[in-house]
């Protein structure tokens, strides 16, 4: 399957899921009796002391699922990759990635901007680490579930920054 065609087909379920009155979320949202999901900016803000808002579904569980993730100012991950492929647009701030054999191994100064508005896809085992560095970061992050992460060892220097 093409790339273009495979995000057709992801656009085709998103909608239909959309319409899915078996919907949920961790922030309570709740489809409408025909539905539907409207979310406002009110409930897309994480609870007190949290950083994630689960709209739709749960990436530990099988089929489709839509996060907002807040970052904090210096706040990030560290080398990783994900079974499954990820697509995120980047909503508030510019989020720094480091992202193939490049980030097998954290360091920072190494790390790209992707500014505000901005699409990237993560393919499957795509190695990467990513962050918010002096200011707060909102990315929605959406894929098929389930997905597990497996974070990439690192030598004992790499990992005192």
């Amino acid at each position: 399957m093409t790339h273009s065609r495979a995000i057709a087909a992801f656009c085709c379920i998103l909608g239909t899921l959309l319409a899915s009155p078996r919907m949920g979320s961790a922030q309570d949202l709740q489809p409408d009796a025909e539905g539907f999901l409207i979310a406002g900016p009110e409930d897309l803000h994480p609870a007190e002391g949290e950083r994630r808002v689960s709209i739709i579904g749960n990436p530990s569980e099988p089929g489709l699922y839509v996060l907002q993730l807040t970052w904090a100012p210096g706040t990030g991950s560290r080398p990783h990759y994900h079974n499954q492929a990820r697509y995120i647009q980047v909503l508030k701030g510019t989020w720094w990635v480091a992202t193939g054999a490049a980030a097998d191994v954290y360091n920072p100064d190494n790390m790209i901007p992707v500014e505000e508005g901005s699409f990237i896809y993560e393919p499957p085992e795509g190695h990467h680490y990513d962050m918010a560095k002096d200011e707060e970061v909102v990315v929605q992050i959406w894929g098929m579930g389930p997905v597990n992460t497996t974070s990439i060892p690192q030598p004992e220097a790499s990992n005192q920054r």
